[in-house]
């Protein structure tokens, strides 16, 4: 008799249940929208926020080579993605794949840890939203007072000044928040819009700043190794092999969206076809991009400039301050970082809403979360809870705690699915697969010891943060989710 804790959830049964077109999503989304979905969640605060932070704390110049080292566990685990979306097209992600596969116990796992990828990465894109948005009013002679844009937390090391709550990062969530529940064919469209404009910011900053690179800036291209403090008092590893590692793990939240193609699986029209093309080739165009532009920030702007007055808004600040003449597109940059930020923070909130729906017709965690709305088919009441939670993490937390236990949760979740077609190899090799991930199990080994590797970069701090975290989870799960679950008890959520 299967033990309880990893009983499987049928995938014949799964893809009946996703072709509920009365109940359930809307199928509404082309190859297109899905690398549109996937371009929009992954180009954003990573790259033009979390770059910096890597420079700085972990590996100078050399975290080009960082984003190297995350681009292949991402694309090893891109490539375990496709198959299984390809092959179990349902709303939920690693969630769903790890139910049809390791059972419920460990989908579980992996669900509750989605939370801080998708809920803790609208945070940290919203804390980066309010700090550029601060950057576009002083181009006006406007400023938003300290204490009102930053967590209780902080403190402004000129004024001594301390935040009280970032009240910009909570009014972006709440106005994304109500797009959302109008409709996911509304939010792809605008998220389009979005992605094209800041897809050739990119590509200008790329090109323009290329000819402002100081090879100087570039001379020890990976520093020795030493220990750096920040101004917050926590160590890290800078330059060597640690110092690389270290910033694959911080980088590696600017490719987190990819993956939040699969959340919509339930939504695509013909997804077999359209998520390996909307997961592939989102992370494709967006590696490209950011190891050439991590190139040039790093050329423009030497690391201590990073360490300092970089720290915030550092794109636009390091073109004004080390491009002359060029202040226009700091300002352009300014505009289309804000809406870019938009659509990712956009992207990830609808991520986590889909994962918390599958989990909720599993019976995981309450019905409200799988309530749909009458007119709009969206799951409302799951957009409003989010936002309540994603809030207090936005307006109260730094982003930089936020944004590190953002990259270990997905990380942790990418082990996972890299497992999980392996097993679905081994436990079910009859099921059609639209597309095959090559060299099984070596990719899906190689994929589990990158993305290993990058959680170790990531210090002994962020290993407690995850252990705490998924005890909390748990404890949920055994006084709840146990209880209520579909599969045990043979009820089904409608």
């Amino acid at each position: 008799m299967t033990n309880p804790l990893f009983k499987t959830k049928s995938v014949t049964k799964l893809i009946a249940e996703s072709d509920d077109a009365e109940n359930g999503l809307k199928r509404q989304l082309g190859g297109v929208n899905l690398v549109m979905l996937g371009i929009g969640a992954i180009i954003g605060a990573g790259l033009f926020v979390r770059t910096a932070a890597a420079a700085a704390q972990n590996a100078g110049p050399s975290v080009t080579i960082g984003f190297i080292v995350a681009a292949v566990g991402c694309a090893l685990a891109g490539l375990c993605y496709a198959e299984l979306s390809s092959m179990i097209p349902i709303a939920g992600s690693a969630y769903t794949y790890a139910y049809t596969t390791m059972g419920e116990f460990v989908a579980w796992i992996i669900g509750w840890d989605l939370v801080l990828e998708y809920a803790l990465g609208a945070a940290t894109v919203s804390i980066a939203w309010s700090e550029y948005l601060n950057k576009l009013l002083g181009l006006f002679g406007l400023t938003i007072p300290f204490e009102w844009c930053h967590s209780p937390f902080q403190v402004d090391e000129v004024t001594g000044a301390s935040g009280i709550m970032n009240l910009p990062a909570l009014v972006i969530l709440g106005l994304l928040t109500l797009l959302l529940i109008r409709g996911t064919k509304e939010s792809a469209f605008i998220n389009g819009i979005i992605v094209v404009t800041k897809v050739a910011i990119v590509i200008i900053i790329i090109i323009i700043g290329w000819s402002f690179i100081n090879p100087e800036n570039h001379a020890v291209y990976v520093p020795e190794p030493t220990t750096y403090v920040d101004n917050q008092g926590i160590e890290h590893a800078y330059g060597g092999i640690m110092g690389i590692l270290g910033a694959a793990g911080v980088v590696f939240f600017a490719f987190i969206g990819f993956d939040a193609v699969s959340t919509a699986a339930q939504e695509a029209k013909n997804p077999k076809r359209d998520m390996p093309i909307g997961i592939l080739g989102s992370l494709v165009v967006c590696t490209f991009l950011y190891i050439l532009f991590a190139h040039v920030l790093t050329g423009i702007a030497p690391v201590e400039f990073f360490r300092t007055e970089g720290r915030e808004a550092s794109v636009a600040i390091a073109i004004t301050k080390y491009m002359p003449g060029y202040k226009w597109l700091a300002d352009l940059v300014t505009v289309a970082i804000l809406a870019g930020f938009s659509s990712v923070i956009l992207v990830m909130l609808m991520g986590q809403s889909r994962v918390f729906y599958s989990m909720s017709r599993d019976g995981l965690v309450p019905p409200i979360f799988s309530v749909l709305h009458p007119k709009y088919r969206t799951p409302y009441k799951s957009n409003y809870l989010f936002f309540a939670f994603v809030g207090l993490f936005a307006a109260f937390v730094p982003g930089d705690v936020v944004g590190d236990m953002t990259s270990i949760g997905t990380l942790f979740a990418f082990i996972l699915v890299c497992a999980g077609v392996w097993i679905m190899r081994v436990k079910n090799p009859e099921i059609p697969r639209q597309f095959r991930t090559p060299a099984v199990p070596f990719v899906s080994i190689s994929g589990i010891l990158v993305c290993g590797a990058m959680i170790f970069g990531l210090g002994l701090a962020n290993w407690l943060r995850l252990g705490a975290w998924l005890a909390i989870g748990l404890v949920f799960y055994f006084v709840y989710s146990r209880k209520h679950s579909v599969v045990n008890n043979g009820k089904q959520i409608v």
